[in-house]
């Protein structure tokens, strides 16, 4: 049996488990799940489909193709059959045991987006025990503690559907296209209007993220027709990246968008064109309805 590794995420396991090695939250929260306990396989393609029998409230969605590139990945470093199943835990982040040959490793969708580096780790402290690898996978959990299962339920009822823009397929897309499928835990809706008490705007705010919700919200401004798909898109993207890159302490100073932030909102094959079309436009939104 592979020796067992001390750090801030391992747990030690329960009398005659099998289970080699795990990754848990520091500290637990009491806090009503925000997802549903299932996850649920999609096709590659990230189409999803309607599945029954499963507990009420937002469902997890996997992105099945990343799922089996990772569960070969282990496979091939393992040298036998490996299971791998992918949850949206709050506490155990990775686990696995070993029985009869056959590996079966649990671990939180988080990783199915992860860089190489990551990946790479991951594979070796599962399969090898390696002590580097437990570092990198500790030190990647511990930037990542905003994907862990959103603490509060988001008030309201979800709407995604506009008149114009359909804001699931927006951000469908925009998951494909840039993150290769692999978001899979957050939400998104349309924002409530609003009325400035004077009948005047001076400022509006497109898009907003909730990390405790895990929640994209669209300004109900945008599902105009004359609001491009692409101009949306960017907002959407831009909400997705705050998702995904947290906010940093720099001398300081809480930055909302670090240097991280800055690189990947480049990405964005419209950025330019994006920004020009908001300055050109900023009136007009201001005095929509």
């Amino acid at each position: 049996m592979a020796p067992q590794l001390r750090f801030p995420w391992h747990a030690s396991p329960p009398p005659g488990s099998r289970t080699l090695g795990r990754f848990s939250r520091a500290r637990a929260t009491a806090a009503a799940p925000r997802m549903a306990t299932a996850a649920v396989r999609i096709p590659q393609q990230s189409i999803q489909l309607p599945i029954k029998g499963l507990a009420k409230g937002p469902q997890i969605f996997i992105h099945e193709g990343a799922r089996q590139a990772l569960e070969r990945r282990l496979e091939l470093a393992f040298g036998g059959p490996v299971q791998l199943g992918v949850t949206d835990n709050r506490r155990r982040m990775v686990t696995q045991t070993r029985s009869q040959g056959r590996l079966r490793v649990r671990l939180h969708m988080m990783f199915l987006g992860a860089e190489e580096r990551v990946k790479n780790a991951l594979v070796a402290y599962v399969v090898h025990a390696d002590r580097e690898g437990s570092q990198v996978v500790g030190e990647f959990i511990e930037q990542n503690l905003h994907r862990i299962r959103a603490s509060r339920k988001a008030p309201g009822q979800l709407r995604s559907a506009g008149q114009v823009h359909d804001l699931d397929a927006i951000l469908q897309n925009v998951n494909q296209r840039y993150f290769a499928g692999t978001v899979s835990d957050v939400l998104i809706t349309w924002g409530r209007k609003t009325r400035p008490r004077d009948g005047k705007r001076t400022s509006i705010k497109l898009g907003s993220y909730s990390a405790t919700e895990r929640l994209i919200r669209i300004h109900p401004v945008l599902d105009q027709r004359w609001v491009p798909r692409y101009f949306v898109q960017y907002i959407v993207y831009h909400e997705l990246l705050h998702h995904l890159v947290p906010e940093a302490r720099v001398s300081g100073r809480i930055l909302l968008h670090p240097p991280e932030f800055q690189r990947r909102e480049r990405d964005f094959l419209k950025l330019s064109r994006a920004l020009t079309w908001e300055q050109k436009h900023i009136d007009r939104l201001l005095r929509a309805r």
